[in-house]
């Protein structure tokens, strides 16, 4: 496929931002990796309250 087709799939105003993925290689990517923390927040679930679900009942 075209850079100019994934660069569209992908969202990317520019291919030139597509290229810049195509370049990294694995070395690249397994450093950006190693460099991340990981949070240590765990991810809830949202739980709308009655007076968020009665408003939008309304609409």
């Amino acid at each position: 496929m075209d850079i100019s087709g994934i660069a569209l799939w992908l969202g990317h105003e520019s291919p030139t931002t597509t290229h810049q993925y195509i370049e990294a290689d694995l070395a690249m990517k397994e450093k950006a990796l190693s460099r991340l923390q990981d949070p240590g927040i765990v991810a809830r679930r949202f739980r709308a309250d009655d007076s968020l679900l009665d408003f939008l009942k309304t609409l």
